[in-house]
């Protein structure tokens, strides 16, 4: 049973800024010679997201808009009142969104459709370096 743990940093633009990951997530595994396993992936702190989508400006523009009609920009947050940071919206997006995705290994490449590539991404109202964390775990 093998195990690597993996780090990373993007710079990404404030209220859904985003980056492909799926590339680096792919190399990732290709090093680690685990055949067959388990990624977990973790997008580190309370104000982004990871997930899985076909990253293209369509859908990407879609699922931006879905988290504006969830939990709006310009609400009144009571997140917001107790610490005058305006980024309440922020931490419900990545709360609905989640932080973290498993992902499996099979015969050393990672299951992913086609068009499916993860994202991470960065819902606060100030552009922030992210650090995604990984976990490669697998025989």
């Amino acid at each position: 049973m093998a195990t690597e743990v993996h780090r990373t940093r993007r710079q990404l633009d404030a209220e859904f800024g985003h980056a492909d990951v799926t590339g680096e997530l792919e190399r990732w595994v290709s090093n680690s010679g685990v055949r067959n396993g388990l990624l977990t992936v973790q997008l580190v702190g309370s104000t982004g997201g990871v997930t899985t989508i076909e990253y293209e400006p369509g859908a990407l523009a879609d699922l931006r808009s879905a988290m504006e009609q969830l939990a709006p920009a310009h609400d009144a947050y009571e997140h917001n009142r107790r610490w005058h940071d305006g980024n309440g919206f922020s931490h419900l997006r990545s709360a609905l969104l989640k932080t973290g995705l498993a992902l499996p290994i099979i015969d050393a490449k990672l299951q992913l459709g086609a068009w499916q590539q993860v994202v991470a991404i960065n819902f606060d109202n100030r552009a922030r370096e992210r650090e995604l964390v990984g976990i490669i775990i697998g025989d």
